[in-house]
């Protein structure tokens, strides 16, 4: 675990892999940390140069007064991707991380030759819906919307497990603050322009019974790209690499052979 201050945020990293193997750079959803991605790491290729972090007012990261800007959040990992040296990565996002995927490739394109757009679209819900969660978060907490919340991110079958508590813990334990403020990052964010700019190769993955980004919306998203490619995870919700990490990792090796990136 190490820590890196942007000039804005100390933001908590953690690096696998050897220091020159090609670089694979994870961004997780809102309400969770790096944890998200500890199901796949062990089933990706050996060999990879694998980078997470902690988006700001998340997991370890320091947590800013709010609101925050999606330009804010990709500026942070752009910073960070400087500061480590990297350049050529397969950049992989899920749901807000999606988001700022896109916009640091917009930004950015010389920091990534390819990117994973997962659970996610360049236009996610609406200003009222979102300005709607960050009352109540504000109001009760993130508990408050903790019950709904489980109920977009899982399956029924996976809300039947013990680990259900596991991902509603990670997702209240977590800082109010950090989650509102990144809620509002989502709510003024639209880059369907943006991103139908783009030419890089392109993996969408969707979960079958994803009730915050469905499937239509994230393929949507991700034929603004030519070339792109999209795969769908049956029995999964918003994070199918949690509920279904075999074939997550799967489909992320295949896509990282087939860019070159093994």
């Amino acid at each position: 675990m190490k820590m890196f201050d942007t000039g804005d945020v100390r933001l908590h990293y953690r690096i696998d892999g050897p220091d020159d193997g090609p670089t694979v750079v994870f961004a997780n959803s809102l309400g969770t940390d790096m944890r998200l991605w500890d199901p796949i790491l062990p089933m990706l290729p050996a060999g990879l140069r694998l980078i997470r972090y902690d988006k700001r007012g998340h997991g370890l990261s320091s947590c800013p007064d709010g609101p925050y800007s999606m330009g804010a959040l990709v500026t942070d990992v752009e910073r960070l991707l400087d500061h480590l040296g990297v350049k050529d990565c397969v950049f992989v996002g899920l749901s807000i991380g999606g988001m700022i995927a896109q916009g640091l490739a917009v930004k950015r394109l010389d920091l990534m030759r390819a990117m994973v757009l997962s659970n996610t679209a360049a236009k996610i819900g609406t200003p009222a819906m979102w300005d709607d969660r960050i009352a109540a978060v504000k109001a009760g907490g993130v508990e408050a919307l903790a019950d709904a919340v489980m109920e977009r991110w899982f399956s029924a079958g996976f809300r039947k497990t013990p680990e259900l508590e596991l991902w509603r813990n990670m997702l209240v334990r977590g800082e109010d603050a950090g989650y509102a403020g990144c809620s509002a990052a989502i709510s003024g964010t639209d880059f369907y322009s943006p991103t139908a700019s783009l030419r890089l190769p392109t993996l969408g993955i969707a979960g079958a019974e994803d009730g915050s980004t469905p499937p239509d919306l994230v393929r949507e998203t991700t034929d603004l790209i030519p070339g792109s490619k999209f795969h769908l995870i049956r029995k999964a919700g918003h994070l199918p690499c949690v509920e279904q990490p075999v074939e997550y990792a799967a489909v992320l090796s295949d896509f990282l052979k087939g860019v070159g990136h093994v």
